[in-house]
């Protein structure tokens, strides 16, 4: 089965993550669609992170009902911070069944060789790049081992969702019905 890999802190998951996970499955020749819930990206600050267990919960809630998806904390049993190779890795050891590429936003192209192993990465496995906003046009030419996938520009962001609602906005139409009360009923955020 092919399967993308999408990683993330999804800090929170939101709708743009759902469009481009759902136009993956849909338009290109994946299967499938895992949402890998990162712990701790080695290029972010871990300071403004929900707790791991909430954010894992969160995408959950978000994907419950749709078969083409599905969820994997795998990088809470490795050690932190999370890197890329040792978690495809991990999987393809774990799920040999799986035909394993990942899914990634064109921004991520500015710092892919900064990546641990990132030769390995692209030897070992395709990458399906989306775009995002100010992505350098020369970053998208010529991509080793991967395909730029012409899914919708999503200029939605975790970021712009967090500071909304410390700055007590509605951002209802922005994340799941299911994500959005969670974050209500938690008071996630609200202090951001």
């Amino acid at each position: 089965m092919k399967t993308g890999l999408f990683f993330g802190s999804f800090n929170p998951i939101h709708t743009g993550h759902l469009a481009i996970a759902s136009y993956m499955v849909e338009f290109t020749d994946l299967d499938k669609v895992w949402f890998v819930v990162s712990p701790h990206n080695p290029l972010k600050n871990k300071e403004s992170l929900l707790n791991d267990h909430q954010r894992l919960k969160m995408v959950k809630l978000a994907i419950s009902d749709d078969h083409r998806f599905d969820v994997s904390d795998a990088e809470y049993s490795l050690p932190q911070p999370s890197f890329t190779i040792d978690t495809l890795k991990h999987l393809q050891n774990k799920f040999p069944e799986n035909d394993f590429s990942i899914i990634m936003g064109s921004d991520g192209l500015v710092t892919f060789e900064k990546w641990k192993n990132y030769r390995k990465i692209i030897a070992e496995f395709k990458r399906y790049v989306y775009p995002r906003p100010n992505t350098p046009d020369n970053l998208l030419h010529n991509l080793e081992n991967g395909v730029v996938v012409n899914a919708p520009l999503m200029e939605i962001s975790s970021t712009f969702i967090r500071e909304a609602i410390a700055a007590k906005k509605n951002v209802r139409y922005f994340v799941p019905d299911s994500v959005w009360n969670f974050i209500l009923s938690n008071n996630f955020y609200s202090s951001y």
